[in-house]
């Protein structure tokens, strides 16, 4: 026996589209059932819709299916951990930064999906009444930039959906958020590079190539700081934010990131992990830009500004080199 379910469409899933509304909701239904769904049992302010139409706040969704058939397609409800390992470097009313540390997750995988920065941040949210899941329907806080399990530093978050679609455009076109970086790479650098071309991605290994065609373009402008004793502490800005794009750009200009297993010298590799005992590279997001019309046409605010001081280690061993 069919039984009808009344969803009110609220402010954070305003502007989505039916399909992926329903998608978000019934979390474990295939899209194929999802649009048997639309077309024979889904209703929208009491009449039938397309898949694209976009909801509004305040629209009635009213879905006729069994009990069986909706509990089957439903996900349990998430459990956040209360845990915190980050520091908050920025907070407002529709965002905020965080700090990541070394070795956490930005999001769940196969290895790990409870213990993620994500969840953390979640969690925080939660107990400072900024983010009530009961009250949501497919809404979650969640990152727009991701950073690899052993980078560190700067990841912004967005607390409402119309602030995470703003900040989540911006970050795609690549040029309003500017996002600064610090790392150590083998090789002394003569001056500035505007690295600039093209990547792919192997998935049987892992890694990134830079290829002469296809692939996503990627651009990344680098500027050192310091070098001395065969090293480089370097700035770099990631104009576009493709996978590993920082250490096999400069690694394909010849100064690899110390400590890079993926892209780096396996003779200076070695060298630092005897030394320092430095396993992994060190590459830290230390400074972000954000335009205050990102979020608000009226906004006050000409640029938000976040930073974060390296971890003790990248501060270590950056003192030893270059004093």
């Amino acid at each position: 026996m069919k039984i009808m379910i009344e969803i009110e469409i609220k402010a954070n899933d305003g502007g989505r589209r039916l399909d992926r509304f329903l998608k978000k909701y019934f979390g474990e239904a295939s899209l194929s059932h999802i649009y048997r769904m639309i077309r024979k049992d889904v209703k929208v302010n009491g009449r039938r819709s397309r898949p694209e139409a976009v909801l509004t706040a305040g629209d009635t969704v009213k879905i006729y299916i069994t009990e069986e058939e909706a509990a089957g397609m439903r996900t349990g409800e998430k459990e956040y951990h209360a845990l915190r390992q980050f520091r908050i470097a920025y907070e407002d009313d529709d965002l905020i930064i965080v700090e990541k540390p070394f070795g956490l997750l930005t999001h769940g995988d196969q290895t790990e999906k409870k213990n993620t920065l994500s969840n953390q941040v979640c969690a925080y949210l939660i107990a400072t009444g900024a983010f009530d899941p009961r009250a949501e329907q497919t809404f979650v806080p969640a990152p727009v930039n991701r950073l690899d399990r052993n980078t560190t530093g700067l990841v912004i978050f967005g607390k409402n959906a119309a602030s995470l679609k703003r900040l989540n455009a911006c970050m795609r076109s690549g040029h309003e958020i500017k996002k600064y970086y610090l790392t150590i790479t083998a090789g002394e650098m003569e001056g500035p590079m505007d690295l600039r071309g093209r990547l792919a991605k192997n998935s049987r290994s892992n890694t990134v190539e830079i290829v002469e065609k296809d692939g996503k373009e990627a651009a990344t402008s680098v500027r050192p700081l310091k070098k001395g004793g065969g090293y480089t502490l370097a700035e770099a800005e990631l104009i576009t934010g493709r996978t590993h794009q920082i250490r096999v750009q400069l690694a394909g200009a010849g100064y690899p990131l110390i400590g890079d297993t993926k892209y780096g010298s396996p003779a200076v590799n070695a060298a630092v992990r005897k030394k320092y005992g430095l396993t992994t590279q060190l590459l830290h997001a230390y400074r972000l830009e954000i335009p205050g019309s990102v979020l608000s046409e009226n906004d006050k605010k000409d640029v938000i500004v976040a930073e974060s001081e390296p971890p003790e280690r990248f501060c270590i061993i950056s003192a030893d080199i270059f004093g």
